[in-house]
């Protein structure tokens, strides 16, 4: 139909003229409530940047020590099965300070430990890694988010 019977149609029902594809020949409109279409496209477009973050991994961090205790040790082992439960990823962080770089296998087996006790929640992403004073590994879940 002509556009100015399209705007006269849409003006009696209280409604807007809304051009859906420019390009077409002859060009395509639709008539609905101009308020509602933005209001529904922005609730659209909300509701889909929160499906976009809920699907990003985050990567948590623990830290450990050389010369950690027993309770402290299985508290850290609780967080990190906490945090791979919900999908997340873990960086184990271990630092050394002093003396403590000279025995750096003292850490390496408190790391090896670590993983062992987490193995069936995560896959090992990065191997232990010594980098300056500071040891570090990744952990993946294996659950999916």
């Amino acid at each position: 139909m002509p556009r100015f019977k399209a705007m006269q149609l849409a003006e009696s029902q209280n409604l807007d003229l809304l051009c859906v594809a420019k390009e077409a020949n002859p060009p395509v409109c639709k008539i609905l409530d101009y308020g509602k279409y933005r209001f529904a496209q922005q609730k659209k477009a909300h509701d889909m940047r929160i499906a976009q973050k809920a699907k990003e991994i985050e990567t948590k961090e623990i830290q450990l020590s050389p010369v950690i205790g027993i309770h402290d040790f299985e508290t850290r082992v609780k967080q990190a099965t906490k945090f791979l439960n919900n999908g997340d990823k873990v960086k184990v962080t271990l630092r050394f300070r002093g003396r403590q770089l000279s025995h750096t296998e003292v850490g390496e087996e408190v790391m090896n430990r670590f993983i062992e006790n987490v193995a069936e929640l995560c896959t090992v992403e990065k191997k232990p890694n010594l980098d300056g004073k500071i040891l570090y590994c990744v952990l993946a879940s294996k659950i999916k988010k």
